[in-house]
């Protein structure tokens, strides 16, 4: 299943670094490991067979992590992590027909940090396997619906907002003076809704979520944090 997740410049470095340094190693121990098998005069029969014999083992210590793979590999498996570590590896419900078939955040969010200059500048495109994959797009819209209703009530009581009203219209293809000048119609919200509303903003999880925090979780030094723990 594919995926494509805006990052930073400095994680999509640092993960492409990290799948060199690894296929490096592998590479060296390829070679040290015909070196040790491949007997000089051996029969070709024989020694065809060492060199799938040493593929079977890569192929072996890549699915026990020991090699780290291709970079959707790498992903993959700090995805795995990921979701563990956040309690979200289970089975989960069918989400509601076409509920999974939207673009970008959930209704009632704006984009978790901008393109460009300060924000994200680069993409990544993410292969998973196909049930890893649908765990996570199930886990996101699970976790995140509550908030997510709880968003449209409040956005039916005080608007979306000029950043959310923009980010909606441009997915529905209405222009955006449009779109400004029916969000100032609204009544202003008061600070304790705006807060309220960050608070709700915050509970909402995505797939890019999700899969950036599994990046940093593959390449970083340490595990990153879990939002919402102590």
């Amino acid at each position: 299943m594919k995926f494509h997740v805006a990052v930073t410049e400095e994680a999509l470095t640092a993960l492409n670094a990290y799948r060199r340094a690894e296929q490096v190693r592998e590479t060296e121990w390829v070679t040290e490991r015909r070196r040790e098998l491949l007997v000089p005069g051996m029969p070709r029969r024989a020694a065809a067979a060492v060199r799938r014999n040493v593929r079977a083992e890569v192929a072996r210590k890549r699915h026990t992590g020991e090699f780290a793979g291709t970079r959707d590999d790498i992903v993959a498996r700090a995805v795995l992590e990921e979701l563990r570590a956040r309690s979200l590896d289970r089975k989960w419900p069918n989400p509601p027909a076409g509920a999974l078939e939207g673009p970008g955040r959930p209704w009632g969010t704006p984009p978790s940090t901008p393109m460009g200059e300060g924000g994200y500048t680069h993409r990544v495109t993410v292969n998973l396997p196909h049930t890893l994959g649908d765990t996570v797009r199930r886990a996101v819209y699970w976790t995140s619906q509550a908030a997510v209703e709880a968003l449209q009530e409040w956005a039916d009581r005080w608007g979306d907002g000029a950043d959310v009203a923009l980010l909606e219209a441009d997915r529905n293809g209405i222009p955006a003076e449009l779109a400004l000048l029916t969000a100032a119609g609204r009544p202003s919200a008061p600070q304790t809704a705006l807060e309220i509303r960050d608070h709700l903003r915050a509970q909402i999880l995505t797939t890019g979520d999700l899969i950036r925090a599994s990046i940093e979780r593959a390449t970083g030094p340490g595990q990153p944090e879990i939002p919402g723990e102590a």
